[in-house]
């Protein structure tokens, strides 16, 4: 699974960090951004919550 973030969509709004800082960080320009690898096991449910909680949709796991 990975994790991408539409930043054009993203608000800022910091919850995917906080529900996932494994594999979610600001970026410079305080956007969110994913981690470029593969999400491990353990943070699977935690990613899909962040995606499922986006106040935008900005969030999408893949397979």
């Amino acid at each position: 699974m990975k994790a991408c973030v539409d930043k054009e969509l993203c608000i800022s709004c910091q919850y995917c960090v906080s529900v996932c800082p494994g594999v979610f960080f600001m970026d410079n320009d305080d956007k969110a951004e994913a981690i470029d690898t593969e999400i491990s096991p353990e943070l699977e449910k935690s990613a899909k919550e962040a995606e499922s909680q986006c106040p935008t949709g900005a969030i999408k796991i893949s397979p």
